[in-house]
């Protein structure tokens, strides 16, 4: 079983712990964006022209062994102090250093896949980095990332009309084998337009992803986001996904436990709200399953401090995700 998880930030690390515990003898591939340009990752990208490595990190982590847990965390330490220090992850500085030891980004993953003992394969999706542009509905034309995800106070609720790269990059071959050799393909949850999207935007994703006949798994998201889904259903978040994938996905996954009322009054206070589940109104647009079940994780995840990155508060769990995907295929017979 080859699996290709497509996205970055927590909610696809939450899916590829899952899919690692639940399918042990599935063949793992991370294809992450390379557009990030926030936190510590926005400031190695500018000051050292490297590839946007913080996506790439947080997949290593999540298929490293279970056994090397002072590895993994030194790779998911961060920095509270320090004029040039803090925010600072250190996996992300120990992934430079691989860089400029090995003499290339893809090297210096390959020797920390090693370092950690990963079980599958991270690949950027593609060999060049990107900046990611959004068109707003007024027009407003926003270049970078990190901007897009956290605008000025004025384009907040400003619905996002088209987005794309600069300059245009190709898909990296690795990425290319792993969408064409794989059985299942599995996207989100994260950022819709910033973590989701940015990672198809590349040229011959498009291509690669219609001519792959593996099933496509649409994650939904938790929460709105306000700078970039405000007040958008599940079902516009998976249209908007799918006109730049350039196919709708054969299977939506949401989650149907009710979230804790506590936290949802922290995140009305952003202008975030529950993703309202409308699934039922694209049953029409194909032969769409529609999958509910119990996703979320308990507790609330509070900010790690020197993060200056806002994250999210409350999560999906990933043996639920992996145990939800696991039944899936199972049901598709392509697990036994």
């Amino acid at each position: 079983m080859r699996v290709c998880v497509v996205g970055g930030g927590t909610g696809s690390f939450a899916v590829r712990r899952g899919i690692k515990g639940a399918l042990p003898e599935a063949h793992l591939t991370a294809l992450v964006p390379v557009s990030d340009s926030g936190g510590s990752t926005g400031r190695l990208r500018d000051e050292f022209g490297l590839l946007p490595i913080g996506d790439a990190r947080a997949a290593l982590v999540a298929l490293a062994e279970e056994e090397e847990m002072l590895m993994r965390s030194l790779f998911t330490y961060r920095f509270a102090k320090g004029s040039s220090l803090a925010g600072h992850n250190l996996g992300n500085l120990l992934l430079l250093a691989l860089t400029e030891l090995t003499g290339s980004e893809h090297q210096a993953l390959e020797a920390a896949a090693r370092i950690l003992r990963v079980r599958g394969r991270v690949v950027p999706v593609s060999r060049q980095k990107a900046t990611l542009v959004a068109r707003y509905q007024s027009g407003r034309i926003v270049r970078g990332e990190s901007l897009i995800d956290n605008p000025s106070e004025e384009a907040l609720l400003e619905p996002i009309e088209e987005v794309w790269l600069e300059p245009k990059v190709s898909l990296h071959p690795a990425a290319q084998e792993a969408l064409g050799q794989a059985h299942a393909i599995v996207v989100g949850p994260g950022d819709l337009y910033t973590s989701l999207i940015a990672a198809v935007l590349v040229e011959g994703a498009r291509e690669a992803l219609r001519a792959c006949r593996a099933p496509l798994i649409f994650l939904s998201n938790l929460m709105t986001k306000r700078s970039e889904t405000h007040r958008m259903g599940a079902s516009a978040q998976v249209c908007a996904f799918a006109r730049y994938a350039g196919r709708m996905p054969d299977i939506v996954l949401a989650n149907a436990t009710p979230l804790p009322s506590a936290v949802l009054e922290r995140y009305a206070q952003e202008e975030e709200f529950p993703v309202e589940d409308d699934l039922d109104a694209i049953r029409t647009k194909g032969s769409i399953r529609i999958y509910r079940c119990d996703l979320l994780a308990d507790g609330v995840v509070e900010p790690q401090e020197g993060d200056v990155v806002r994250r999210s508060l409350i999560r999906h769990d990933p043996q639920k995700v992996g145990k939800a995907i696991a039944a899936i295929l199972q049901e598709l017979g392509m697990v036994g």
